[in-house]
């Protein structure tokens, strides 16, 4: 399974590739940042994340997205603004009809750490250690974005299958009903 992570930002989108299925060793395939001015209009930051996404599906060619999903923050202006960039990665990948996860930032903190309360340093330590890397990728953008697709590789097939489980029952009982 190969997967797509964002770390969505409209200064610093963070984007790394994971290939790997649950249980053996993963490998890092790209990290890096998708950067934007922050003098420059909104609607020009959200062309050029979408061009930086487009960009990373071409080049690593993902089975799959996984986004970061957003949470309440105190800091209406910077919720809009990582909710905007959200939405751009969504679409890229639903335009290529790509399966899009959301996966909230506890999620991917116990995924990785083993607890939803970790920081930013243990997050890094953790993708370190895991994709077997040298040190922990920079900025710390980068390394959520592949934390988020470590996350997907652990936790998507179970989530796919109760989501196929869900539907299946909903079929059976509205056939039942009708």
């Amino acid at each position: 399974m190969r997967v797509l992570g964002v770390d969505p930002g409209l200064t610093r989108c963070g984007v790394g590739v994971v290939e790997g299925v649950a249980g053996r060793p993963l490998r890092m395939v790209g990290v890096g940042v998708v950067r934007t001015p922050a003098e420059s209009e909104v609607a020009e930051r959200l062309v050029l994340i979408e061009q930086g996404i487009e960009r990373w599906l071409d080049e690593h060619r993902p089975e799959y997205v996984a986004v970061e999903r957003v949470f309440s923050q105190h800091n209406v202006r910077t919720v809009m603004g990582t909710a905007q960039a959200s939405a751009v990665a969504m679409l890229c990948a639903a335009r290529r009809g790509l399966p899009v996860a959301l996966h909230t930032p506890s999620e991917v903190k116990a995924a990785v750490t083993g607890s939803g309360r970790a920081d930013k340093a243990q997050v890094g330590a953790m993708v370190t250690r895991l994709l077997r890397l040298d040190a922990p990728p920079r900025p710390a953008d980068a390394a959520d974005a592949l934390a988020l697709a470590i996350c997907h590789i652990w936790r998507g097939p179970a989530t796919n299958r109760l989501q196929q489980a869900v539907a299946a029952h909903r079929r059976t009982t509205r056939e039942g009903i009708a």
